[in-house]
């Protein structure tokens, strides 16, 4: 007896992978390689951060772990998309100032002129490019150097100013 083939792209929509896989940009922000001691010795494994985002006001942070640090990307990748924020923007820059703490990162956000460009250090700049926020004014106010915490911070602050806005449409405020 002959087994018939199953299709099971069927009921997917034409082009749903392809095309949404290209929309999206990412930047890989920290692969770093971790061990833990079993007895033969130590086991490898990669972590890898990586922010994806449209550049027209959508962003996310994703992070994983594998064995093979290409496969730590690709987890990583997924996570993001599946985790993606919208951003609020006046033009190219923020609507207004906003302060995120997480941990011990904390991180500020200012609106700046047009032309003046990202003005931001680190993994802060990547965050908000990927947003398509093209002119703003950013200071991690924290010593902290860890590019986890400083891109959650960044997330957080940028999710502080679509909180705001809606606030201020609810009180029928000009925004």
């Amino acid at each position: 007896m002959l087994r018939q083939k199953r299709d099971f792209t069927r009921g997917a929509k034409k082009g749903s992978g392809r095309e949404q896989e290209q929309e999206f940009e990412s930047r890989t922000l920290d692969l770093s390689r971790t061990a833990r001691m079993v007895a033969g010795g130590r086991r490898f494994r990669f972590r890898a951060l990586v922010v994806v985002g449209d550049r027209a006001g959508r962003v996310g942070l994703g992070m994983a772990k594998a064995k093979d640090a290409t496969q730590a990307v690709e987890k990583a990748v997924t996570r993001a998309k599946n985790s993606l924020v919208r951003v609020p923007r006046r033009g190219s820059t923020v609507p207004s100032d906003a302060i995120a703490k997480v941990g011990p990162a904390r991180v500020l956000l200012r609106p700046s002129r047009p032309g003046r460009g990202i003005r931001a250090g680190g993994t802060v700049r990547h965050v908000l490019e990927l947003a398509g926020i093209a002119d703003v004014t950013a200071k991690i106010l924290s010593r902290s150097t860890n590019s986890l915490n400083n891109a959650r911070a960044t997330l957080a602050a940028l999710e502080k100013l679509s909180r705001r806005l809606e606030v201020a449409k609810v009180r029928k405020q000009k925004s």
